[in-house]
């Protein structure tokens, strides 16, 4: 796996995967310079270049002087995820038909940043984890559990069976400011233009909605998402 970007390689050498090498551009300057030596305590192999080099290898020109190879993004299992609930309660994100990469590495940006357990996606209409995921995500790609399933709807039921709330956003739910949002909880955000599938959203327990005050009548859902577990972060303070 291919990933580009300053944050997103920095935050990459934190975490324990296995890093192939990093192409650098030569003669480092700045931020480029702490990555080097986060790459030498580590002991991972750094290949300086000229940047024409990384503009080749780099898909979308962002490269901003590195680029890193590391093994295949490593997805967690649901129960991985239902085990590292905290004491104040479990803390989830579901992601139904999320299918634009910037979105979803937005999400799971606000969800590693809020201090969620992690994040749910399927695997059948939805963007999956790429290089291109984690450098949106600025490297919390790899600090939050990821999982994959066949089933959403499977998942919600699993969820509900280790006694998780399951609230759906919407744009005709009940006030977010009114609702509890304490102990074991999972949101789950629909995408930007079906919103949360019917059946899904009919296996949740309650439907909420961010009040709006302008002339748009919808949130980008990695915003609303954002707004939403932050609702929850200080209902659990």
């Amino acid at each position: 796996m291919k990933t580009e970007g300053r944050n997103a390689v920095f935050e990459l050498l934190k975490t324990d995967k296995n890093i192939e090498k990093i192409m650098l551009e030569k003669n480092p300057q700045g931020f480029l310079k702490s990555i080097f030596a986060e790459a030498r305590k580590r002991g991972v192999r750094v290949q300086f270049v000229d940047r024409k080099v990384l503009d080749k290898q780099s898909e979308e020109g962002r490269h901003q002087g590195v680029i890193a190879y590391s093994t295949d993004f490593a997805y967690s299992s649901l129960d991985e995820i239902i085990s590292s609930r905290k004491e104040k309660g479990g803390f989830v994100v579901l992601c139904d038909g999320i299918e634009d990469v910037h979105n979803l590495g937005a999400i799971l940006r606000v969800a590693e940043c809020a201090g969620a357990d992690g994040v749910v996606i399927p695997s059948n209409n939805s963007a999956s984890v790429t290089d291109a995921v984690i450098r949106i995500s600025a490297g919390a790609a790899n600090h939050i559990k990821v999982a994959k399933v066949n089933s959403l709807n499977r998942a919600v039921d699993e969820l509900k069976k280790q006694n998780y709330w399951l609230y759906a956003l919407e744009a005709d739910g009940s006030n977010i400011y009114d609702a509890d949002l304490t102990g074991n909880i999972a949101i789950v955000i629909g995408g930007e233009d079906s919103g949360v599938r019917r059946l899904t959203r009919e296996k949740c327990d309650f439907t909420l909605s961010i009040p709006l005050k302008g002339k748009v009548n919808s949130l980008n859902a990695s915003v609303a998402l954002g707004i939403a577990v932050y609702e929850a972060v200080r209902k659990r303070i």
